[in-house]
């Protein structure tokens, strides 16, 4: 791209160049010749009224008097006058060759003839070339010079242009808010920036759900082999069907699991909240994660007001009582109390646990990914979180030692239920 801009404008100059250069040589030979004819026919009639001067005062005409009034003509012309009746009056040399000639006739019937070599105007013409030369030479320099420039300040944005188009093909989308000066260039640059960041969010919200998944899924998969295991290692008709039952339900949670992750995914605010039954969610995650907890040698209980309704959905509120109650399995200790409470207009899921709490300097992050008191993911409670406030809830850690974790849902007008909290 660099040489067909460089040829393109050094071929525009020599085009201009040759068109108004060769104009100007043939008007400036024009003009330094009929110039020099002028010179040569007004040194003629000049040296005549010189010649009718004298005669008319009865002066002499001689060689002596024409030097003494025309010097430069016996250094630069020749010229000869022939008055009737007396020798023709020379000065100068008479050139030979080609030259221009001048003749004058004045009153007294004198003629004057100047002539002058025409070499003199060919050197003039010359002169004058060269300088018309000298002057397209360096206009071919400033040309060069300029393309040179003007391609490098094109050709270099376009490489970076392609530079950066390659990276975001090969994965990389980091933008690089680069720009240069040239409105159609710095477009093109404002696109693959965008573009850039439109792909980067995109990678990040694939990782995010890879992570999301990979974290969200496990827990309901390693509940749902245990109840197959169980199935395997019973011989009960009974047991099995209910087993078998239990573990119909969790694949159903399973799938809602996936779908609130494929919704999360696309648009994170996107919610299906309805009305619904707290008792019958903690209920289901103490049943599930009971026999986690006494494999583990601790319990699980439920506590708190009973009968409580709250606007959200169901399945969210599960993943993140299941999260909370996982996080309580592999962080804390003794045994994992899930309490129910109301605040002003809202339904509160407290879960704690006894064990040594939140560390202090993670107090404040403990919602962030990556984040992590021990050798875990760090991706649990940030989900949590997220699925809490896809329904405009808010997921809170209300204290940090002992450990407390309180889940804040709008909810409807309380209709029945006793006041006082019970044990379940």
């Amino acid at each position: 791209m660099r040489r067909r801009l460089i040829q393109s404008t050094l071929a525009v100059v020599l085009v201009v160049i040759a068109v108004f250069g060769v104009s100007l040589v043939i008007v400036e030979t024009r003009t330094i010749s009929n110039s020099a004819q002028e010179r040569v026919e007004s040194e003629a009639l000049r040296l005549a009224s010189i010649a009718d001067s004298r005669l008319l005062t009865t002066e002499r005409v001689d060689t002596e008097v024409l030097r003494a009034q025309v010097e430069q003509v016996a250094q630069q012309r020749y010229a000869v006058i022939r008055i009737p009746g007396e020798q023709a009056i020379e000065v100068g040399s008479r050139p030979g060759g080609d030259v221009l000639r001048g003749e004058a006739t004045g009153e007294g019937g004198e003629t004057v003839v100047v002539e002058e070599p025409r070499s003199a105007v060919t050197r003039e013409v010359g002169r004058t070339l060269l300088i018309i030369g000298a002057v397209a030479l360096l206009a071919v320099v400033a040309a060069v010079l300029l393309a040179v420039r003007q391609a490098s300040r094109l050709a270099s944005p376009l490489t970076d242009l392609a530079e950066t188009a390659e990276r975001l093909g090969s994965g990389d989308p980091r933008p690089r808010h680069k720009r240069y000066a040239v409105p159609e260039l710095d477009r093109v640059a404002d696109v693959l920036d965008a573009s850039a960041e439109r792909i980067g969010r995109m990678l990040t919200a694939e990782r995010r759900l890879a992570a999301d998944a990979s974290h969200q899924l496990r827990t309901p998969l390693t509940a749902l082999s245990m109840r197959l295991e169980e199935i395997t290692l019973t011989e009960d008709l009974d047991t099995v069907k209910e087993e078998a039952a239990i573990a119909l339900a969790q694949v159903e949670r399973l799938t809602d699991v996936v779908q609130r992750l494929l919704t999360n995914s696309r648009d994170p605010r996107t919610g299906s909240a309805v009305t619904f039954d707290l008792d019958e969610v903690i209920q289901q995650q103490a049943d599930e994660w009971r026999p986690a907890y006494r494999q583990a040698g601790r319990v699980i209980v439920s506590s708190g007001k009973r009968h409580l309704e709250a606007v959200g959905t169901p399945g969210a509120v599960a993943q993140v009582l299941a999260a909370l109650i996982e996080n309580s399995l592999m962080h804390g200790g003794g045994t994992v109390a899930l309490r129910t409470r109301v605040t002003g207009n809202q339904a509160v899921i407290e879960v704690t646990d006894e064990g040594p709490g939140v560390p202090a300097d993670l107090g404040a992050r403990i919602f962030e990914r990556t984040i992590s008191g021990r050798n875990s993911t760090g991706i649990g409670l940030a989900v949590a979180r997220d699925l809490a406030e896809a329904d405009g809830g808010r997921l809170e850690m209300l204290q940090t030692k002992p450990p407390v974790f309180g889940l804040f849902l709008s909810r409807t007008p309380p209709s029945k239920g006793p006041e006082e909290p019970t044990v379940r």
